[in-house]
């Protein structure tokens, strides 16, 4: 679909706001390098902006919110039975359904405006350097927009090893019709944006400010060269990658875990920037999951971890602290949704009430790792970690007989945090089971759930609180990898309505 490319003014703060391209002539945005690294920062803006004036719809937050942590297997809304139809993935054939339309449109948004710039730049006026690292910055974007794409839009690779229909490769400024191209042509792509990007970030000699988080750099482009490999199941790329992309960022302390993911600190390889002064107020990310948030919907309806997943983890992880875990007694106290009014709920306004807003309620097992910097939910929040390039690499070393490497980054991370923990000795499927068991648990609620759970191949399977679970009876449902239309959202109506070319 075509959509116009980000002109951009500059704010009084240190970040920027978009203008439509109606409004500026290419030339104006794209003729210089200074101009187009302020279209740069527009598709940084992007990331978090209001869409299709639909509140939650809110950039990489709904992606990661909706479609990441809502619909997986580890994380439930307490009691938000309203949207239990999307939460259990019953709209993957709506064509006509916004949140099916969603991503595409908010995707190919950002590679229209990557593909500004990647196809204007090398004709721009100013420092080669500046061209090469501007370009590098476009390709990683585009790079990331088609993988994000492929995990929703296309069949998994260990079903069709590649061989099905999936998106459309649009890589000009054209927007005519177009087929399909099938998922091992959609890696290629990603490949080789990346391999490019990776050519011209050293190039350039050029880095990303310190402050400038939220946009791509040479880590960034390896990060996301490992989670494509991963999903592609390349173990060696994901392994090789994973590695590089965390090389210059340490695992944070427990004092940064704890501090509510909001702000950005050496571990973040990626996140998404939102200050006080141009805040989405209700729309924004942590008004969906942040425990302290102002809105209904958190004070409401929390974001609870699963029972069965936070049991496996042991006490002496230090992480268990972040979630409202509670004694038998607690639990046998709470209504069938989960919800507490007694012994729990006083516990809760003791231990946790900085982490909570004052009318908020109470649930059994709700989250106080993600918390809003400001109300009534704003906050910046990671897209790549380097906690998660860990275990990327131990997963790919498991896949390649890498066992004792495995184990050892398995330990690098964990042991951050669980001064108990030992060295596993386990090996092959049993050791891939731990590094899973990890990942879900340190990443919870950061939008890897049901990508993951997808493209592992793996049944979510929510039990209620009756059969021994912590899911509310409308949220228990078990979903097989060939539900669902194998996982895959179909390709919106908007979209084949426009292209004559899509089956």
């Amino acid at each position: 679909m075509g959509i116009a490319l980000l002109g951009l003014t500059a704010c009084e703060s240190d970040y920027l706001e978009t203008q439509p391209e109606d409004k500026m002539s290419t030339s104006t945005v794209l003729g210089t390098t200074g101009n187009a690294a302020l279209s740069l920062n527009g598709i940084c803006k992007a990331m978090s902006n209001q869409y299709l004036s639909t509140q939650g719809m809110n950039g990489e937050g709904t992606i990661l919110n909706w479609y990441g942590t809502f619909t997986g297997n580890d994380g439930q809304k307490c009691n938000q039975t309203g949207w239990a139809a999307l939460w259990n993935s019953t709209y993957h054939l709506r064509k006509s359904s916004s949140y099916l339309y969603y991503p595409w449109f908010y995707y190919y948004k950002l590679v229209s405006n990557a593909n500004g710039i990647i196809c204007n730049i090398d004709a721009a006026t100013g420092p080669d350097a500046e061209k090469a690292f501007l370009k590098a910055q476009a390709l990683t974007f585009r790079a990331y927009s088609f993988f994000r794409l492929a995990q929703l839009y296309s069949f998994r690779w260990k079903d069709t090893q590649g061989n099905t229909p999936g998106i459309v490769l649009r890589i000009d400024q054209s927007t005519g019709d177009i087929a399909q191209s099938t998922l091992s042509e959609t890696y290629a792509q990603i490949y080789a944006d990346l391999d490019e990007a990776i050519k011209l970030y050293g190039q350039s000699g050029m880095d990303r400010g310190k402050d400038e988080f939220y946009k791509p750099a040479l880590d960034v482009a390896y990060a996301i060269y490992a989670k494509a490999a991963l999903t592609r199941e390349d173990w060696q790329n994901a392994a090789k990658y994973a590695a590089l992309a965390r090389q210059n960022h340490p695992l944070m302390s427990w004092s940064q875990y704890k501090a509510g993911f909001n702000a950005p600190n050496d571990e973040w390889i990626w996140g998404v920037y939102e200050a006080n002064d141009q805040t989405l107020y209700y729309y924004s990310f942590y008004a969906y999951i942040g425990s302290n948030a102002s809105s209904s919907n958190c004070r409401s309806y929390p974001v609870a971890i699963s029972k069965e997943l936070i049991d496996q983890i042991p006490e002496t992880d230090t992480r268990r602290w972040l979630y409202l875990v509670p004694s038998e007694e607690e639990w046998a106290e709470c209504n069938s949704a989960g919800r507490s009014t007694g012994k729990l709920y006083k516990r809760a306004f003791s231990e946790y009430a900085d982490r909570m807003y004052s009318t908020s309620l109470v649930y059994g097992y709700m989250q106080y790792k993600l918390l809003a910097d400001f109300m009534p939910g704003g906050g910046s929040f990671p897209l790549i970690r380097a906690a998660e390039m860990y275990y990327t690499e131990a997963e790919a070393d498991c896949h390649l007989g890498k066992d004792a490497e495995a184990q050892q980054l398995l330990f690098d991370v964990t042991s951050k945090f669980d001064e108990a923990y030992t060295k596993s000795t386990k090996t092959g499927d049993d050791l891939l089971t731990e590094v899973k068991l990890y990942r879900r648990f340190d990443l919870f609620a950061e939008g890897n759930d049901w990508f993951d759970y997808k493209r592992w191949g793996d049944t979510i399977d929510r039990k209620s609180i009756k059969n021994g679970g912590s899911f509310h009876t409308q949220f228990a449902v078990t979903i097989k990898p060939e539900d669902g239309n194998n996982w895959t959202w179909a390709i919106p109506e908007k979209e084949t309505d426009y292209n004559d070319l899509i089956n």
